[in-house]
């Protein structure tokens, strides 16, 4: 099992102040990197694969926002497990307002509708 401090740590401030701000979010330390869940479910996992790589992100997302994604360039790609998850590649110009967004979905995907409904979403336009 690798250690959190395998992940960046600027990559872990940020992605620690979005997902501990959701209810009853937490971390623990997975087999790789770290991740963040609701009760037993993940919702985002930034790990680290061998040594020299980038450090990358999986979290859900639904279907028609997955196509989206990958079709929107390389940073983004289906993961090779599961329906709904996407894998992220962090790279210097990394967007963090879009992780955010990506990371709350990701959220309400996994969490249960008591707890999806106490988060607060941006309007839409």
């Amino acid at each position: 099992m690798s250690a959190p401090g395998d992940v960046p740590e600027e990559i872990l401030v940020r992605l620690r102040a979005v997902c501990l701000a959701l209810p009853e979010a937490y971390e623990e330390p997975a087999w790789i990197g770290v991740r963040w869940r609701i009760r037993q479910r993940t919702v985002a996992h930034a790990y680290i694969r061998d040594p020299g790589d980038e450090c990358v992100m999986t979290f859900r997302a639904p279907g028609e926002e997955i196509i989206a994604l990958v079709q929107s360039g390389h940073v983004f790609e289906r993961a090779d497990w599961g329906d709904n998850v996407v894998r992220m590649t962090f790279t210097d110009d990394v967007d963090w307002a879009e992780v955010a967004e990506l990371l709350t979905e990701s959220y309400l995907i996994q969490a249960p509708k008591r707890l999806a409904a106490l988060v607060d979403r941006p309007p839409l336009p």
